[in-house]
C-alpha cells in the first residue's frame, strides 16, 4: 500500500465520567495554541482553575449529548470514515487531536500495517485557518511523524473556506430547512480570543488594526480566521440567493474574559427576538461534525436563549456529518491530489 487517507478531528473524552473530561481538558487547554500564555502560568491556570472548576459542568453538558455509541464527534467521525472508505480503494483512518484515537497510535499503526507506505494525505476537519484548530492540529501530526523518523510522506489539504465544493456541500445541506418562512439564517462560528487573530497576522500591521481589515486584500488572510469565516458567509449567502439583511454572523464558546470576535452568539440570540426576530434558523459552518458546541451550546442552550428572550420557532441545521456531497467531495479531493491537481487543495 502506498497511500493512506488520514481524516483528522478535534477529539473528545474517553466518557462522561468527570475523571475522563479532566484528562481531555487539560489535555486541549494546556496546548500553547489554545491558550497561548507562559507554560507555567497556562499550567496553573488550567489545573488550579479552569479544569477543577469546569470538569464537573462539560461532564454533566456532555452527559447530555451522548448517545449509547459514545462521543457524537467520534461516533459521526467513524461514520464519515467509512462513508469516504466506501469512494476510495486507499485506506482511511481517523485521528484526533485531542483524546482518541490519538496521532501517536494511527501513526504507528498504519506504519506497522502498511511498511511500504509512501504518503500520508492528511484532511484536517476545519474549514478554516486557526492557530487554536487547523494549525495546532496539522503541526502536532507533521511534528510527530517528522520526530518518529518515518520515511513516508505527509501531504496535508489546506483550509477549504472558499473551496467551491465546500460551499456546494454546506449551502446545499442548509438550503432544506429554509423550506418554510423564518426572519434569519444565523451562522455560528466558533469564537476565539481577538489576541490570536493578531498573533497569527503576518504582517504584524493588518488584522484588526486597518479599517475594516477583512476586505481589504493582505497576505494576512491566508491565515486569518476572521477574514476567512466572513467569505464563507458572504459565499453560502450567495449561493442560497438570500439578501444579506437574511443572514447574520456571530462567533460562539467564549472562553474567559479577553475580548474575543463578536458579536457573540449568546448575546444576538437573546437581543434578536427583541428586533422583531421571531423565526430563525442557525448553523455552525466552523465545525463539519456535531459535537458539543453545536449539540449541547447551541441546540440546547441556545435554543433556549433564544426562546427565552421571546423567540418563537428555532430550528438547529446538523453539520455537514455524513453528507453524500460532502463524502463525495472529501473522495474527489483525495483523487485529484493522486492525479497531480493540487493547486487549489494542498498546503
Amino acid at each position: 500500500m502506498s497511500r493512506v487517507i488520514v481524516l483528522m478531528n478535534l477529539g473528545s473524552p474517553d466518557s462522561t465520567e468527570v475523571k475522563d473530561v479532566r484528562r481531555y481538558l487539560n489535555e486541549f487547554l494546556m496546548d500553547e495554541r489554545v491558550i497561548d500564555i507562559p507554560f507555567l502560568v497556562r499550567k496553573l491556570l488550567v489545573g488550579g482553575i479552569i479544569v477543577p472548576f469546569r470538569a464537573p459542568k462539560s461532564a454533566e453538558a456532555y452527559r447530555s449529548i451522548w448517545t449509547k455509541e459514545g462521543s457524537p464527534l467520534i461516533v459521526l467521525t467513524k461514520q464519515l470514515l467509512t462513508a469516504v472508505q466506501s469512494k476510495l480503494q486507499d485506506p482511511v483512518r481517523i485521528v484526533m487531536r485531542y483524546g482518541n484515537p490519538s496521532t501517536p497510535s494511527v501513526l504507528k499503526e498504519i506504519h506497522h500495517t502498511y511498511p511500504d507506505l509512501k504518503e500520508i494525505v492528511l484532511v484536517p476537519l476545519y474549514p478554516h485557518y486557526a492557530m487554536s484548530s487547523y494549525e495546532t492540529a496539522v503541526v502536532q501530526f507533521e511534528e510527530l511523524h517528522k520526530k518518529a523518523g518515518y520515511s513516508s510522506t505527509v501531504k496535508t489539504i489546506k483550509p477549504y473556506y472558499d473551496h467551491p465544493a465546500y460551499i456546494k456541500a454546506l449551502a446545499d445541506s442548509i438550503k432544506p430547512y429554509l423550506n418554510k418562512e423564518f426572519d434569519k439564517l444565523v451562522l455560528s462560528y466558533h469564537g476565539i480570543p481577538e489576541r490570536h487573530v493578531k498573533k497569527s497576522d503576518c504582517t504584524g500591521t493588518h488584522c484588526l488594526k486597518v479599517n475594516d481589515c477583512c476586505n481589504v486584500p493582505s497576505a494576512a488572510h491566508k491565515v486569518c480566521y476572521r477574514h476567512q469565516t466572513f467569505v464563507t458567509t458572504d459565499l453560502v449567502q450567495e449561493a442560497l440567493g438570500l439578501p444579506k439583511e437574511k443572514v447574520e454572523q456571530t462567533f460562539q464558546s467564549r472562553l474567559g474574559r479577553d475580548p474575543w470576535l463578536q458579536p457573540y452568539t449568546a448575546a444576538r440570540l437573546a437581543e434578536l427576538p427583541k428586533e422583531g426576530v421571531k423565526r430563525i434558523a442557525i448553523a455552525c459552518p466552523a465545525f463539519v461534525s456535531d459535537c458539543l458546541e453545536t449539540l449541547e451550546e447551541i441546540a440546547e442552550e441556545g435554543k433556549h436563549i433564544f426562546l427565552e428572550a421571546g423567540g418563537e420557532e428555532f430550528t438547529m441545521i446538523p453539520c455537514l456529518n455524513t453528507d453524500e456531497q460532502w463524502v463525495n467531495t472529501i473522495a474527489t479531493w483525495v483523487e485529484e491530489i493522486s492525479a497531480g491537481q493540487t493547486e487549489m487543495l494542498l498546503a
